[in-house]
């Protein structure tokens, strides 16, 4: 690897973005936890939002956790903000080791080699899937590349070149970057790599057959029914999902798991045994779908005219106001 040469590419072709040269390790840590299972493009909007509402990690860790999650609000993975918030009440100060970045709830060996590397100068290797695809198809590497055990390999096989870099954080900068512009799944840019002459898949015409892809898991449906009853007064019926788990913390239509999409009829009780209201009509309105990383959900939603007190945790709220969870968005909209 001609590491003179990748970091004259990323000099001239990195894109710019909020928290590169910037030397606040805050703002590093906030943008490797957005850009974990995110695209760069996406996290551009969110991170300078959520900097603005949290400047500093004393900030962020005292905000209520409501607030934090609709700053995150449409960018998923939820636990991601959670740890973040959980990690900045932890400490008094930020880290200045890899290793007391690891101990941060959220930050694995990828997160904080990559803050260790930019911030402190530390000559760790990130090595997340760009890496990985970069590297399998310049090494023709067999095998999977995704697991824990093969990327520790491929960090031990990028330690002396980025040990040569004498910029650490420049080096992995510009690998990932390198993996997002250029070397991509699929009809990678190849005339603009700057190992073209060196890649070893490239030489024999195969970049797309590396790595190698893991066979697609069939992701399973579920159906669920949700329930749309307003005040009048631009209030919703909300309720609140536990701290913890799927979607923690987010606010959702009140909504009970189901066989399939039923008949506003066989709603009825389903309705009134979920808020404690008894419903005076029901009519179905339609289906959103969202997708989760191991599931498609099927939100069948029907709206409601009822009588009574809520319960059950149900409540009347704007829901501008709090952080949704994005099928329940999806449904407000239908």
């Amino acid at each position: 690897m001609d590491v003179k040469r990748l970091l004259a590419w990323y000099q001239a072709n990195k894109r710019a973005m909020p928290w590169r040269g910037n030397p606040d390790a805050y703002a590093v840590w906030v943008s490797e936890i957005m850009l974990q299972q995110t695209r760069m493009e996406t996290v551009y909007g969110y991170f300078t939002r959520f900097m603005e509402a949290f400047p500093t990690f004393q900030s962020l860790a005292a905000a209520p956790m409501q607030d934090v999650l609709k700053a995150w609000e449409g960018l998923g993975y939820y636990s991601r903000a959670r740890n973040l918030k959980r990690a900045a009440e932890s400490i008094r100060s930020l880290p200045d080791t890899i290793e007391g970045w690891r101990a941060l709830p959220g930050v694995g060996p990828y997160t904080a080699a990559a803050i260790a590397s930019v911030c402190l100068g530390v000559s760790a290797p990130v090595v997340d899937g760009n890496v990985s695809r970069v590297v399998a198809r310049l090494c023709r590497l067999s095998g999977d590349t995704r697991g824990a055990p093969a990327r520790e390999r491929l960090a031990g096989w990028l330690q002396p070149f980025i040990d040569r870099s004498g910029q650490p954080g420049e080096f992995n900068q510009a690998m990932m970057e390198l993996g997002e512009t250029v070397c991509l799944p699929r009809s990678p840019k190849c005339s603009h790599c700057p190992f073209s002459q060196t890649c070893l898949a490239h030489a024999a015409g195969v970049e797309e057959q590396f790595p190698e892809r893991r066979a697609k898991k069939t992701i399973p449906e579920r159906h669920a029914l949700a329930f749309r009853l307003s005040d009048g007064q631009g209030r919703f019926l909300l309720v609140q999902r536990p701290p913890d788990g799927l979607l923690g913390g987010l606010w959702e239509l009140p909504n009970r798991e189901a066989e399939k999409k039923t008949t506003a009829v066989s709603a009825r009780p389903v309705f009134q045994a979920r808020t404690g209201l008894s419903p005076t009509s029901v009519r179905y309105a339609g289906t959103v779908t969202h997708v989760f990383s191991h599931f498609r959900l099927q939100f069948h939603v029907y709206d409601v005219k009822a009588s009574g007190k809520p319960g059950n945790g149900c409540v009347f709220a704007l829901p501008d106001a709090l952080p949704l969870a994005t099928a329940t968005r999806k449904a407000l909209c239908l």
